[in-house]
């Protein structure tokens, strides 16, 4: 396993989405108002991050791989911020920037005591009420083509936005399959709309909400459930993580394998953990994991990254020394 994180650094993969900044406004709590019933806090500072798609291929990055970011940015300020942010190892040279594209932007407000942590008390989401035109889709379509000529594995990150579609995946897979490069997706509201790729990994929520079903602790339902899914994607693999329960991974013709929780179950916070799952199965799999050693490698990354707060990345060193003390 540690092998295989060492081989990260030698894979290059591309990441196409939705491309968030996400900003995080820190105060402390002063008092309560007169005016409402609300708290006041007293600003401290504001820091910007990659989110969405950034958040996956900033995990990426952080863990050795060379990334490709592939996605719309707008030519604003949080564009601009959002851009800097993100880390040397990731090429911004297919990020398409069309006139008038308003960066989504999602504030998390946190406040705390002096000597306590910072919790979130508000989100404010300022994403874009237009849709995304057919000319940027185009343009976004032309640079992945491209970006994935030479690639070792391709993540496609759907947040929601229309950008990214079923119908580009395909494209994509159809590109890149006589070189066997894997191709995976991590769809938020069309999961099974997909078809036909490498891996997913949905969040036992989102397999209820397009199953129309409630799992909770019955692993006959589970496994009822993560057949269902493989069967309606076609893919090679649907891993279901499910928080404190760990994960279960689903391959045709292969018995279930259950992966428990790595590390302790009291989280610190669990956004963007989802990315640090997708970045760490596609790396694994750019460098030559099986699907299994990959869902295992891809669990103790999110064990370690819900222990930070804040949109968080590991390294490949933490990683390894995850794995050793395992």
């Amino acid at each position: 396993m540690i092998e295989i994180v060492r081989k990260f650094k030698a894979a290059t993969i591309v990441v196409i989405g939705d491309l968030i900044a996400d900003e995080y406004v820190y105060g402390r709590v002063a008092r309560v108002s007169r005016e409402a019933p609300v708290l006041i806090l007293e600003y401290d500072s504001t820091e910007v991050v990659p989110g969405g798609a950034g958040n996956a291929a900033g995990n990426a990055a952080a863990l050795g791989g060379q990334v490709r970011l592939v996605s719309l940015v707008g030519r604003d300020e949080p564009g601009r911020r959002v851009q800097r942010a993100l880390p040397a190892r990731v090429d911004r040279r297919a990020l398409v920037r069309p006139a008038g594209f308003r960066t989504p932007v999602k504030t998390r407000i946190l406040a705390g005591g002096i000597h306590s942590a910072k919790q979130q008390v508000v989100r404010i989401d300022r994403l874009s009420s237009r849709p995304v035109t057919d000319a940027a889709r185009a343009a976004v379509a032309r640079a992945a083509h491209r970006a994935v000529r030479d690639a070792d594995a391709v993540l496609i990150s759907d947040y929601g936005s229309g950008l990214v579609t079923p119908a580009l995946a395909r494209d994509l897979v159809h590109r890149v399959r006589r070189r066997g490069v894997p191709v995976l997706v991590d769809s938020r509201y069309a999961l099974t709309r997909y078809r036909g790729l490498t891996a997913c990994a949905p969040n036992e929520s989102e397999v209820e909400q397009a199953l129309g079903l409630r799992i909770d602790d019955d692993l006959r339902v589970l496994e009822r459930a993560g057949r269902r899914i493989l069967d309606r994607t076609r893919m090679s693999a649907v891993i279901v993580t499910r928080g404190s329960r760990g994960m279960a991974v689903f391959e045709p013709g292969k018995k279930t394998v259950h992966v428990p929780i790595f590390g302790s179950d009291q989280i610190a916070d669990v956004t963007g953990a989802g990315d640090t799952v997708m970045a760490t199965l596609t790396l694994a799999l750019a460098a030559g994991a099986s699907m299994e050693e990959a869902a295992r490698l891809a669990n103790v990354a999110g064990g370690l990254v819900v222990m930070k707060r804040g949109t968080a990345t590991i390294s490949a060193g933490e990683l390894t020394r995850a794995l050793g003390s395992a």
